[in-house]
This record gives structure tokens, C-alpha cells and sequence, in this order.
């Protein structure tokens, strides 16, 4: 695939203390099979669908390691240059940019309301070797309890314009790059756990959501929501047994009318 626009999300990845207990998990959950890369910074595990890769499973950064997560990285052509923008608009870099070899490079970053993202400069790893088929990645959404600080942020440094959902039952935008939409961004509601920090929700696409769900729970994860029906397919959220929130969707079940949106400034 080649390189997405700037802003796009490119790539994503799992932090996880047990690689062998991830690997185990997503690869009967998703299907993926896993594959190696040794770097300078030691091993870099890829998951793969149909052998292109479609995400992978890391140790988590020092001094977090009790912390499980998923991260979704937004791409850029100059990720020096988007961190001068991270930092010019409220944001705080968590790791610096830094190259991964010939791979690329990267840096890991929060919005002003909490939100953790990652932002990736390709190299020899443009990201995402396939998506929106079975195993893969296909969409993210940004999840906050602070919406205002998300929507004058993400704009302001990745260009994106933005649409508001016409629905008064449900505070969400769609953030879009050349006229299509990569990105969107739901208010959290109040029945989200207290504890549960705002986070970019990665989901990956499933023949059957139910018996993804079934297998999930077998190995001890948790249904956070769903499965339940929407305009875009038949869709749960997931925390994989050591609490990293995903979603998984069955495109092919969608239920319902696209509601219409408005352009905002």
C-alpha cells in the first residue's frame, strides 16, 4: 500500500507485558499469524492477515509496565515538524522523535485532553499492509470526555476538516483528509468506568462479531460493549485480557441509515 495522506492512521499496536500471551490471544481472536523483526532496539513483533501486516504487539514503554493499551498512529511526513505543531497547539510529546532503524520514524504524543496517539513517518514500513478485510484494520475513533480540546487540536495539526454528526442523542465528528473521512471523534459517555482514560479505539474487521466476542471472553477478556447493530455493521468493544480496550466489527451485517452530517469550522 503506499504511504497515507498526513494525518491518516497508518499503523497501530498493542503495549503488552506477556508478548507470548498477546500473540496467543489476538492470533486465535483476529486470526493473525505473527512474524519477528530484530531492530536496535530489540524485537519488533508483527501481526499479519493473509501475510500483510496489520499490527503489532510491544513491550510496554519503562515505567509504565503494568499499563496495557492499544495505540493508533496518524501518519506524517515529518514527524519533527508535526511535533513543533503538537506542542504550538496544547499537546505534550511523550517520547521524542526517534528513528526505528530504516523503518521509519516515530513519536508518541497527548492531547490537551488526555488523549494518547502515536505519529509515524515512513521509512521502509509505509503501515498497514492491508485494510477493511478480514483480521484488519479499518477505522479509529478518538474518545474523550473533553471534545472541545479534541476537536481545536486535531485539526490544527493534522489539517483536517471536520463534520458533526446530525444525531442530539450522541455528540460525535468526523474528521476528514482530501474529502475522506479517516478519523472520528466520540464524546465518552457517563457510563464509561471513571478509571478508563481517553484513548484512540482502534477497530479490525471479523466475519462473525458474536463469536469473536465468544472467543475473546474464553480467554478471559472482557465485553465492554455489545455486540450491538449500527448503520456500519454488527460491532463490540473488547479488553483483551490485560485491559487494552479494541473493537471489532462485522462490516457485512450493517443495519440501519447513515445518519447525515454538517460541516463545522
Amino acid at each position: 500500500m503506499a504511504v497515507p495522506p498526513e494525518g491518516t492512521p497508518c499503523w497501530a499496536d498493542v503495549m503488552s507485558r506477556d508478548a507470548e500471551e498477546a500473540k496467543s490471544f489476538y492470533g486465535d481472536v483476529l486470526g493473525w499469524t505473527f512474524r519477528d523483526l530484530q531492530t536496535d532496539y530489540g524485537t519488533y513483533t508483527q501481526a499479519c492477515t493473509g501475510g500483510h501486516a496489520v499490527a503489532a504487539v510491544v513491550p510496554p514503554i519503562p515505567g509504565q509496565e503494568e499499563r496495557a493499551a492499544w495505540c493508533v498512529y496518524l501518519a506524517s511526513p515529518d514527524v519533527a515538524a508535526t511535533a513543533a505543531r503538537i506542542r504550538e497547539h496544547g499537546g505534550e510529546i511523550l517520547l521524542e522523535p526517534m528513528r526505528a532503524d530504516d523503518l521509519g520514524a516515530m513519536l508518541l504524543a497527548r492531547d490537551p485532553g488526555g488523549v494518547v496517539f502515536g505519529v509515524w513517518q515512513a521509512g521502509t514500513h509505509e503501515g498497514f499492509g492491508t485494510t477493511g478485510v478480514t483480521g484488519a484494520y479499518c477505522w479509529s475513533e478518538i474518545f474523550t470526555r473533553e471534545p472541545g480540546k479534541s476537536d481545536a487540536f486535531f485539526p490544527a495539526v493534522f489539517g483536517y476538516r471536520a463534520k458533526q454528526l446530525d444525531d442530539p442523542e450522541v455528540d460525535f465528528r468526523l474528521f476528514d483528509v482530501d474529502g475522506d473521512t479517516v478519523l472520528g471523534r466520540m464524546r465518552m459517555p457517563d457510563d464509561f468506568l471513571p478509571d478508563v482514560p481517553p484513548f484512540i479505539n482502534p477497530y479490525f474487521a471479523v466475519e462473525d462479531c458474536d463469536a469473536t466476542v465468544a472467543r475473546a471472553t474464553r480467554w478471559g477478556a472482557v465485553s465492554r460493549f455489545g455486540p450491538a447493530d449500527s448503520p456500519f455493521g454488527r460491532f463490540a468493544t473488547i479488553g483483551d485480557p490485560h485491559g487494552a480496550l479494541f473493537s471489532v466489527i462485522d462490516p457485512d451485517t450493517a443495519r440501519g441509515e447513515i445518519p447525515k452530517a454538517h460541516e463545522v469550522a
